[in-house]
């Protein structure tokens, strides 16, 4: 087992990452969401990584990965990758409780780690995530910062482009340390300067 420092990302534009990079994507159409989710995942499943999916539809979300991932029933059976709806992840008790995803967050990296794998990979689709979370969504990306700059962790979240203006846009690059964008039909990496 290697508990090497940089991992590879599965995404082309920004190839290796170190333990610790929590980082975003912006997307427009399901298709450019899957362009970089499924190669995200599927290099951590083959890189001795424990898998998450946070999803707001599970079945559609195993559907998708399925063609991607033909051995995928094998990766679930054997647990190294988990679909888990939203609502079971950011609302379990019923409304947003940061401290308490994060600390369902540190129980599962640690559970990873105790299991074999070199570490985990989080992937958190939150297109389905009601309005009123959004200001307990961003303060929850902020903390995470703090849990996963240490750790053998990463993290990627994904924004539908056309929810949010501008100035949440550059709000959401703040709390990442990089952004993904297709422009002009490339994916580019936008470093947060700040």
């Amino acid at each position: 087992m290697t508990k090497e420092a940089t991992r590879n990302s599965g995404i082309d534009v920004i190839g290796r990452v170190n333990w610790g990079t929590h980082f975003c994507q912006f997307y427009k159409t399901k298709k450019d969401l899957m362009d970089i989710i499924i190669p995200y995942l599927k290099a951590g499943l083959e890189n001795n990584e424990f898998c998450i999916w946070i999803a707001s539809n599970p079945l559609e979300a195993k559907k998708s990965f399925e063609k991607s991932v033909p051995d995928l029933d094998i990766y679930l059976e054997k647990g190294q990758i988990e679909i888990i709806h939203y609502d079971d992840w950011y609302l379990k008790r019923g409304f947003f409780d940061t401290q308490d995803i994060l600390n369902g967050l540190f129980e599962k990296v640690n559970g990873a780690l105790a299991d074999g794998y070199d570490g985990l990979r989080l992937f958190e689709g939150i297109f389905s995530l009601e309005e009123e979370y959004r200001d307990d969504f961003a303060e929850y990306e902020r903390e995470i910062n703090r849990l996963i700059d240490n750790s053998q962790m990463l993290v990627l979240c994904t924004y539908y482009l056309s929810k949010y203006n501008a100035a949440e846009i550059i709000n959401i690059i703040e709390s990442h340390q990089f952004a993904l964008i297709k422009k002009e039909g490339k994916w580019e990496k936008i470093k947060n300067l700040g």
